[in-house]
This record gives C-alpha cells, sequence and structure tokens, in this order.
C-alpha cells in the first residue's frame, strides 16, 4: 500500500499529542517538528515541507486550537486539510473537446509505466462511456508498439500502429518524422471511425535531454492535444517531482498520472508535484491489472495518508463492480440461513474484482493502527486456493458439503492442486461460517442481528 512509512510515522506522531489535555504553542512544535521529518524521510520536496509544516502552525497555534477541548483532534484536522490542499483539494477531470476526438498525449521517460497508463487510461474511458482509439508512437523503444498493441487485442482496444504497408525502424534517423506521420494518421483514422477519444503514446528516453524534447515538441504540434498528461513513476520519489518541472516548463503539460502507487512509494511525489509544478495529478495506478487505474482525489488521498480511510472509494469500487441482482438474492438467502460453497465462491470472484485485498483492507479507516499491533499482512493466493478447491468440486458437493467424504476430498485436492489438509481447512471454515450465519438470522427473527440489517 501507499504511504505506508509516512501513515505510521503520522500516526505516533498524533498519538503522542492525544495523549495530552491541552496543547501549548512547545507541543505543537515538537509535533511539527516529527511530521516535518516524516515527510522529508517520504521524500517530500524540502521548499513543499518548508512551506507546509509553516501553514500549519500558523493555524495550529491559534487560541480556537490551544483553547479547545480536542485540540489533538482539530491539528489532525488541519493537517488533513493541508495535505489536501497540498494535493489539489479537489479532483481535476479530464478537458474534452467539443470536436471529437479528443486527443489526449502521455509524455515521460522509459520506465514509468507511460505504455501501460495508455492503455489503462483507454480502458478506464472505455468503461465510462466513451469510445476510445489507441495510438502507439513510442517509436524509440522496439518492443512499444507490439506492447500496447497486444494489450489493445487482449481488453478489446482499438490500436494504430501506422499504415500498413509502412514499418518504422527505431535505429533509423527519420524516427521523428515517422513519429509525426503514425500520429496525424491515427487521428484521422479515429475520426473516420468515429472514436471520440484519441490516447497517443509517445517515446521516452532514459533521461531527460534535448532531443527528446525537441521531439515531443513535434509530436505536440502534429497532435494538437486536448491535454498533455505526464507519466511518471511514484517510486522515483523526488527524482519524479523534478521530471515533471522539466516537462512542465519544456512542453507544457496540463496534468499528471502517477503510476505503481502500489509499490513502495513513500509518497513524495504525489505530495510535491502539483505544489512543485502548479499541475494536478489526474489519475494513479494502483497495480498490474488494467482496472488498476483510478482518478485522483486529494482529499481522499490525504484522509488514507492518515489512516482515517477512503471509504468512498471503496464504495465505489463496490458499485462498479458489484452485482446487485447477486447481492439481493445472497440477502435473501442470509435471511433464511441459507449459505452455500457456491455463494461463497460468488463473493470471492466478486470481491477480488475491486483489487488486492491488501488494497482494500487499506481504504478502511484505522488499518495503519491494526498493522502496527499485528503486522498486518493479506496473502490475495490463499484466496487463490480457496477458489481453486471450491471449482474443483461438484455442484453438488458445493450444495451439500456433507457428502464430501476422505475419497471426494483427495478427488478435490488433486484438482485443484493442493493438499486434502487444505480441503479439510476450507470445510472447517465454512461449517464454521454457517453456523454464525444460523446464529444471526435466528437473532433477526424477533428484530435483532442480520434479519434486521438485511431488511429492504
Amino acid at each position: 500500500m501507499p504511504f505506508t512509512q509516512l501513515t505510521d510515522k503520522l500516526n505516533q506522531v498524533f498519538r503522542h499529542l492525544r495523549g495530552r489535555g491541552k496543547l501549548t504553542e512547545r507541543d505543537v512544535d515538537e509535533a511539527l517538528r516529527q511530521v516535518r521529518l516524516a515527510l522529508l524521510e517520504a521524500d517530500v520536496n524540502f521548499k513543499v515541507v518548508k512551506d507546509f509544516v509553516a501553514r500549519v502552525r500558523e493555524r495550529a497555534v491559534g487560541q480556537e486550537v490551544l483553547s479547545s477541548i480536542t485540540p489533538a483532534q482539530k491539528v489532525v484536522k488541519i493537517v488533513q486539510d493541508e495535505l489536501a490542499s497540498l494535493m489539489g483539494r479537489a479532483r481535476s477531470g479530464l478537458a474534452f473537446s467539443q470536436r471529437p476526438p479528443t486527443v489526449l498525449m502521455l509524455v515521460g521517460l522509459h520506465g514509468a509505466g507511460k505504455t501501460t497508463a495508455t492503455a489503462k487510461l483507454g480502458y478506464y474511458l472505455r468503461v465510462q462511456g466513451h469510445h476510445p482509439f489507441l495510438v502507439a508512437a513510442d517509436l524509440r523503444r522496439p518492443a512499444a508498439q507490439d506492447q500496447l498493441a497486444s494489450l489493445g487485442r487482449r481488453h478489446g482496444l482499438a490500436v494504430w500502429t501506422g499504415p500498413a504497408d509502412r514499418a518504422f525502424d527505431p535505429e533509423s534517423p527519420e524516427t521523428v518524422g515517422h513519429t509525426v506521420e503514425v500520429i496525424a494518421t491515427g487521428i484521422a483514422e479515429a475520426r473516420r471511425l468515429g472514436h471520440d477519444v484519441a490516447v497517443v503514446d509517445t517515446g521516452g528516453r532514459m533521461h531527460v535531454d534535448q532531443d527528446l524534447m525537441a521531439e515531443l515538441r513535434l509530436a505536440k504540434k502534429a497532435a494538437a492535444p486536448s491535454e498533455v498528461l505526464l507519466v511518471v513513476d511514484a517510486m522515483t520519489g523526488q527524482d519524479a517531482v523534478n521530471v515533471a518541472e522539466t516537462f512542465s516548463r519544456d512542453i507544457g503539460i496540463d496534468g499528471v498520472i502517477l503510476t505503481k502507487l502500489d509499490g513502495d512509494a513513500r509518497g513524495g511525489a504525489a505530495l510535491s508535484v502539483r505544489a512543485v509544478t502548479g499541475k494536478p495529478i489526474k489519475f494513479v495506478g494502483t497495480g498490474e491489472k488494467i482496472e488498476d487505474f483510478e482518478p485522483f482525489h486529494p482529499e481522499r488521498m490525504a484522509s488514507r495518508i492518515l489512516d482515517m480511510g477512503d471509504v468512498v472509494t471503496l464504495v465505489e469500487r463496490a458499485e462498479a463492480t458489484m452485482d446487485a441482482a447477486k447481492a439481493l438474492d445472497l440477502q435473501k438467502k442470509l435471511r433464511r440461513a441459507e449459505f452455500t460453497l457456491e455463494d461463497f465462491l460468488d463473493q470471492i470472484r466478486q470481491v477480488r474484482k475491486m483489487g488486492s485485498l491488501q488494497d482494500l483492507l487499506g481504504l478502511l479507516p484505522g488499518l495503519g493502527k491494526a498493522r502496527e499491533l499485528k503486522g498486518l499482512q493479506v496473502d490475495d493466493t490463499q484466496f487463490g486456493r480457496v477458489e481453486a478447491i471450491i471449482s474443483s468440486m461438484t455442484k453438488q458437493e458445493r450444495l451439500d458439503p456433507s457428502i464430501i467424504d476422505g475419497s471426494r476430498r483427495r478427488r478435490i485436492a488433486g484438482g485443484s492442486g493442493t493438499t486434502t489438509s487444505d480441503v479439510n481447512r476450507l470445510l472447517q471454515q465454512y461449517s464454521e461460517t454457517k453456523k454464525l450465519v444460523k446464529r444471526m438470522a435466528g437473532a433477526g427473527k424477533d428484530g435483532r442481528g442480520l434479519g434486521r440489517l438485511l431488511r429492504p
């Protein structure tokens, strides 16, 4: 999960504050010193940290806070507000052209995940009801066009790699001219086919240089994009901010896509890039799957950093992936104390569509405290194992597990690539779960428990 170390350190600071009654100015200064260190260790830009701490202090040493009955909570709220403000306060959406196709041009360095981000953005736009067309104009990296074409085929996205009768050599001195040709013909093709958005992937290098900038300026002129989106790798920390500043100055960008936020990112890029460039983070990549891509909400991210969770995002993911009819059917079954292994398998599959369980837990308030106490780590492969075991059962066995004797358990274990101990463990857990469902459904009969909670 992103910001884990920063969240833990800020939790320690605020826990110390909550242990005090009234706060003195000295208490606030000591807490802010720790906040400053935590932000610097998270690789946040030094000037950004300095300005941030100054703004928080100005508000936190006011009479209203120091004389408050709950001064520590007020300080936490001030930090939350200033974090959201630092990252942009409100979500910044895309600018769509009145004359389609809207052209979105992605730029960045090699290794930032630019080509993957192009596919993810196209997939996201399709889910939102658009008709995207991907233009593979990264001719610098030999595999870039093939990669985007492969992602497009896998997920039903149209991809343009250039005129069918042309083959482009990455080593050719004419690469810049070829890039412009691919972009121009790709946008024309998108218009001809009636696509409303063209997402253009462009070439990059391992470092910023004048040749790259000159090429991108020509590409931008050919594309005439509604927006230029810079793709930066969150795991590069302060370097990502430096890259963003250079691209903003030399090319002109309208927003940032932050990739690999699910890795060991310390958070510095997310907290610094808008303050340094003045350009908002518009999207973040949160995993390897095509759907692990979401709009960036500064206020929600501030809550997650402070371990307050992000229930709104959790609900949105559930609404986007859960089958409402199946959920209603499950409610009825639970009220009747009916819960089969088929129902269990269906729920596992729906939850896994929402993302990794570690990520989902990160959206719940207070996870930092649980992580401190228990070293909480969730292994998603365990759920894959459960899914494999249940999938290896016959329909009759899923509906009535009591018929699963020793020979059946050995067959199920062999079919799922697990052991009989794994099968036994799952059946025991299912048995305990079903007992709990029966108790809760029974309590609902007199107006309490699950029966009442699930009443339409």
